[in-house]
């Protein structure tokens, strides 16, 4: 990513299908995920929802993002409950959790010591807390170690059925500035990551994937593209096999906006997608002298340029280049 406090969809690469007729039928429009409670953060980001659905982290930050922490919130009796500080998060700058498909394991990014004993920050490592089932605690962080994490900087890990961890890498080995890579999980262990190839990687910045659980797509955000809306979008890549990817494809303005969107997150049960935006409709073309309840209530609205969290209705397949031609026939 570019900066780790840098500070929806039936993803429909909407600059093409928003053209099309589905009878009567309107594009899903992004709403605010749970407002109430993402509102009393100044930024939030990073959405993860267990397999369970009844369990879900996000990242919270201060404004400038130099404090960043992991929230916790559970459904009881169908409501979310008050948002708790995780277990295992509070003291360093913890950021971008990820359930491991199976919901015991938690993967985040951090930049704590490996030392516990050693209150030094390092570089962000990709770590990870475990559990033996469902009503059982985490454990304390396990640093996921080499050949993942290195000297560098490593960010937003994604983990498939298969076990493959995808994640962000600044360092070295980047064809650009961020790139998204992958480690397959071999005989017990992550073998030496491998880029994801020019199809997704540019000589600019791509980061925070989110990778299906089989693995045939990946969502992620590019920054500044030519075929951009002004910021970071999220695109889309389908998985052709052979460690093979489509070109990635912008998902278009009915999800992206001018301002910074990313961190995706697909609940794959309820088909729903969850990103990250600093989009805002602060309106500064006032007619009239506004008074102090008049200007409070504009500059604190929900899309008000800080990170929220989204959601919209998600179908893949929707953006695929042949089904697109059969939705034009």
């Amino acid at each position: 990513m570019i900066n780790p406090y840098l500070p929806k969809l039936a993803i429909l690469s909407f600059s093409i299908i928003s053209e099309l007729s589905f009878g009567q039928q309107s594009l899903p429009k992004a709403e605010a995920f749970l407002p109430d409670i993402i509102s009393r953060f100044p930024n939030v980001r990073d959405l993860a929802i267990s397999p369970t659905e009844d369990e879900a982290y996000f990242t919270a930050q201060s404004f400038l993002g130099e404090l960043s922490a992991l929230v916790c919130i559970k459904k009881e009796n169908g409501k979310w409950s008050n948002p708790e500080v995780a277990s295992f998060s509070g003291k360093q700058q913890d950021l971008e959790p990820f359930f491991a498909p199976d919901g015991l394991r938690l993967y985040f990014v951090s930049n704590r010591a490996l030392d516990s004993m050693i209150n030094v920050p390092k570089d962000y490592d990709i770590w990870f807390v475990k559990r033996k089932d469902f009503k059982s605690k985490w454990s304390d962080p396990i640093n996921i170690g080499a050949p993942v994490n290195t000297k560098d900087n490593e960010f937003y890990p994604a983990v498939s059925k298969s076990n493959t961890l995808y994640f962000t890498s600044d360092g070295a080995i980047s064809k650009g500035k961020d790139d998204i890579f992958a480690s397959k999980w071999i005989n017990g262990k992550y073998e030496l990551p491998h880029s994801l190839g020019d199809s997704v990687n540019t000589p600019g910045f791509e980061f925070n994937a989110f990778i299906a659980p089989d693995e045939s797509y990946l969502l992620f955000t590019g920054y500044d593209r030519k075929d951009g809306l002004g910021s970071g979008d999220i695109y889309i890549s389908y998985n052709k096999g052979n460690d093979q990817w489509s070109t990635s494809q912008n998902i278009g303005p009915e999800i992206n906006s001018p301002q910074m969107d990313y961190c995706p997150f697909v609940n794959v049960k309820s088909g729903i997608l969850y990103f990250t935006s600093k989009r805002s409709s602060v309106n500064i073309k006032l007619e009239k002298k506004q008074n102090i309840t008049e200007i409070l209530k504009e500059i604190t609205k929900y899309d008000n340029g800080q990170s929220r969290l989204y959601q919209v209705k998600f179908n893949s397949e929707l953006a695929r280049p042949e089904t697109k031609n059969q939705l034009k026939k």
